[in-house]
């Protein structure tokens, strides 16, 4: 995932407040949607893994909306693990854990972080290639704890088709900074999930056309 940082502007925004944390546009308009529709989800208490927690506005509002869950975000690039813990020094919850340093797109990344009982990702399988998708969903598959779930939220083609002018333009965009990423296609992604063991679960429509794709393991 290291080659995927030198992305188009429109994938990603971010500007620094004085105290170094990362404030990201887009981030505040889709959190509010997202508690929601998480609090369908989520297991009442246990641990919750975030993949590319990003500038860490997510993973600390979720902490804040879910207290009887502990929440641990990783992400690969430095500056934005600075902003995470910016975010973790601001909040004083106890149940937000410092970032951790990890490539999700790496094999063998499941034995470094326990068994959550959920994962968490966010806006990336459009940023990484189908390949490194797939190790990123095998990898999440072999460390949920039996029983767990793998939740991913961002753009997705339906049945292979983009459904908007938006979603086109943007596709484009990443696909000509590096013709390996792009939008994936919910179906893609599903068959991947099945072919790691994780189970189909619910498909939340969320705001601007992304979705909430829910796969459980099994236990």
């Amino acid at each position: 995932m290291p080659r995927r940082l030198n992305l188009p502007d429109s994938a990603s925004v971010a500007t620094p407040d004085a105290h170094g944390k990362l404030y990201a546009p887009s981030a505040a308009r889709n959190v509010a949607p997202l508690i929601d529709a998480l609090a369908e989800l989520l297991p009442a208490e246990g641990e919750v893994l975030e993949i590319a927690s990003g500038t860490g506005q997510h993973i600390a509002a979720y902490a804040e909306a879910f207290p009887a869950l502990t929440w641990r975000p990783t992400e690969i690039d430095a500056t934005r693990r600075a902003s995470i813990q910016a975010y973790v020094d601001e909040s004083s919850l106890t149940n937000l854990s410092a970032p951790q340093d990890l490539d999700a797109t790496a094999p063998g990344w499941a034995t470094q972080v326990g068994a959550p009982n959920a994962i968490l990702l966010s806006n990336l399988l459009h940023l990484i290639s189908t390949a490194e998708a797939q190790t990123l969903i095998s990898e999440a598959a072999k460390a949920l704890h039996p029983g767990g779930q793998l939740l991913i939220y961002g753009p997705f083609k339906r049945d292979g088709v983009l459904v908007s002018d938006g979603d086109q333009r943007f596709d484009a965009d990443l696909r000509a900074q590096d013709p390996e990423i792009g939008y994936k296609s919910d179906h893609e992604i599903a068959a991947i999930a099945l072919s790691h063991g994780l189970s189909g679960g619910t498909i939340t429509e969320m705001p601007a056309n992304n979705l909430l794709l829910q796969y459980k393991k099994p236990l």
